[in-house]
């Protein structure tokens, strides 16, 4: 199994086939417009608009999880991006990443990189800790802007928590790029 076996929604309610975005290099992102980590959706963008062309694909998947922190409509989200950080990269529709309606697609991104989320995370691992323990050393996604880093294969090749910036991955995407 990879991520092309799976079908997401796009905004519009249409299901969407990841085997759409074979042989690209995917980071899946759970997002947020309401976050004290809205402001990575500006190097998001960045990156998209530098690496698009040399194979990479940003999927966004806002999720209303986290602290109500995504209350808007699809549209409203999409607006939202556009507007404020140029986001050009896709937006699908709002999703659960954790519990029992979760997506499939992210419980199997979960499965496959599980993360190593503890102490050296910070403040979010205060926090975590404080208002959700019981996440605490599970597979769930943690927060808003989780990213999940994914081969031309179809491959979940890691995981990066909230609190990794996406020009703390840069590298890690030159390098699958190339």
């Amino acid at each position: 199994m990879t991520t092309y076996d799976f079908t997401v929604t796009t905004p519009g309610g249409t299901p969407r086939s990841l085997r759409d975005y074979a042989g690209r290099v995917l980071l899946f992102v759970n997002v947020a417009s309401k976050c004290g980590f809205t402001p990575q959706y500006e190097g998001l963008a960045a990156l998209y608009r530098d690496a698009a062309g040399r194979g990479l694909e940003i999927l966004g998947f806002p999720c209303n999880q986290f602290g109500g922190q995504e209350p808007g409509t699809d549209a409203e989200i999409a607006d939202f991006c556009s507007a404020q950080y140029d986001v050009t990269f896709p937006l699908f529709s709002k999703i659960d990443v954790n519990g029992p309606a979760a997506d499939p697609l992210y419980q199997y991104l979960r499965v496959e990189a599980p993360g190593d989320f503890g102490p050296d995370s910070g403040m979010l691992y205060d926090h975590v800790k404080k208002t959700r323990p019981e996440a605490i050393g599970t597979a769930e996604v943690k927060w808003n802007f989780t990213k999940f880093l994914v081969d031309r294969d179809g491959s979940v090749v890691r995981r990066y928590e909230s609190t990794v910036t996406p020009e703390e991955i840069r590298a890690d995407l030159d390098a699958m790029l190339d």
